[in-house]
């Protein structure tokens, strides 16, 4: 009988190198944020059991963004979770080890990105994954459907979380365009999301014909567990409003807004942005235009024209246009307009020009009937990175203490202080947009 058998000895235990491992390496969060995006963590040891394990933040490549004692660990077991507090603006590389039995360890790095503080910050969530949203639809159960405007993916989030979007769906070849279609504008009537593109020239004042697209996608289930099928695209919108202005005195100056070299983003220009269905119709959608304004000078007004088909213009059929309506915004344009069941509007105004971030933001509710004013609801906050783009819902707009839920597009911020602008950096982790909720009254 061996030595290592005989009875009362014990048998030596063997421990494995620990693992650990991030269900990201990159991870963005922003100064004073709330409920900002956290980092899965899975860690195991062979020999051991994974509750004996520990983890901890062990170095900051630069603290004054973020320390070690800034990185907070939770959850026990094989999975854990890793939130962090920004101090700054900035970037850091944070080292996270694991301690396992036997004196084992194992380390890995974390990039964490943080964005500046911003104003309503408690009321503030961050959207991950792009950074240029341009329109928005509820999905039910406080999630949101959203567009970006640099791609053609519509990405489903948790509008009450920062994060990652829930799951995703690239509509390129659906769509068989071979650039973005530039979404700027969505309507969602019933199960059925109508979006459409800018309508106008590149920001070269080139013309590119993905644009030139309204299409439809078809959802089902709500909330987290919302899907979305792809329906029906036309292209030919852009054409046939050019041909009714011109048919009706060249009113608008489409022809020349849309010309070669004419960038869209000019007071002159031809842009949609802003797309809803008019009250008690499923078939009549007004479309709100960025540029022109009327008449293209300061102080003139925002644009809506009316498509009295666009459940057919979605299929590829000719457009039949509504009275256009001319809307006092305050010299400012449309950027997104909402509608509630009983027929409330909420508009996004805001300029014309492209330097979104210096020039002025506000919210109007509307009836929606043609010839009656816009009343200012609120100016919103414009010393902040990204430009208001889309309305996700209206309330009651009347009810004491109402909130609405706004996203920007911030694919032209700089939200690092690196001078690298959002819509181009290298990892979608630290792309995002902000969804803000306001109180109307």
């Amino acid at each position: 009988m061996s030595a290592s058998a005989l009875p009362g000895t014990a048998r030596a235990v063997t421990y494995g190198t620990p693992t650990i491992k991030l269900s990201a390496a990159y991870l963005s969060g922003a100064v004073g944020g709330t409920g900002d995006p956290t980092v899965a963590v899975t860690v195991a040891q062979s020999g051991a059991d994974a509750s004996a394990l520990t983890v901890t933040a062990t170095r900051s490549s630069r603290t004054t963004v973020a320390g070690t004692t800034d990185v907070h660990v939770t959850g026990t077991g094989t999975a854990r979770t890793v939130a962090v507090t920004a101090q700054a603006r900035g970037y850091t590389d944070l080292t996270l080890k694991v301690t396992g039995l036997g004196g084992r360890t194992a380390t890995t790095t974390l990039h964490y990105a943080a964005s500046p503080a911003v104003q309503h910050s408690p009321d503030a969530r961050y959207l991950t994954g792009a950074s240029d949203a341009s329109a928005a639809v509820d999905a039910g159960g406080g999630y949101v459907l959203v567009a970006n405007d640099e791609d053609n993916t519509l990405r489903l989030y948790d509008g009450s979380a920062s994060g990652a979007p829930v799951r995703g769906w690239d509509l390129d070849a659906a769509l068989g365009a071979d650039k973005e279609v530039d979404i700027e504008g969505a309507a969602r009537v019933g199960n059925t999301v109508y979006w459409t593109g800018s309508l106008g020239n590149n920001k070269d004042g080139e013309y590119k014909p993905d644009r030139n697209t309204v299409f439809t996608t078809t959802l089902s289930g709500a909330g987290a567990a919302t899907q979305l099928s792809f329906g029906t695209a036309g292209h030919r919108l852009r054409d046939d409003l050019v041909a009714w202005d011109e048919a009706n005195g060249d009113r608008y100056g489409f022809a020349a807004g849309t010309a070669a070299g004419q960038v869209p983003k000019q007071i002159d220009g031809f842009n949609v942005e802003g797309l809803e269905f008019a009250p008690g119709s499923t078939t009549t959608a007004y479309v709100g235009f960025r540029a022109p304004l009327v008449p293209p000078q300061n102080g003139g007004k925002a644009l809506i024209v009316p498509v009295t088909n666009m459940d057919q213009v979605a299929r590829g059929t000719k457009a039949v246009f509504g009275t256009p309506i001319e809307l006092d915004l305050g010299g400012l344009a449309v950027r997104d307009l909402r509608r509630n069941d009983q027929g409330q509007f909420l508009i996004v105004a805001g300029s014309w020009a492209a330097d979104d971030n210096s020039d002025p933001y506000a919210l109007y509710s509307w009836d929606g009937v043609a010839g009656h004013r816009p009343v200012k609801v609120l100016d919103l906050p414009t010393a902040d990175a990204g430009g208001w783009e889309s309305v996700v819902s209206v309330p009651d707009p009347t009810a004491a203490g109402a909130r609405v839920q706004l996203i920007t597009d911030d694919g032209s911020a700089d939200l690092y202080g690196d001078g690298v602008e959002a819509k181009d950096l290298t990892h979608p982790e630290w792309q995002k947009s902000r969804s803000t909720w306001f109180t109307l009254r």
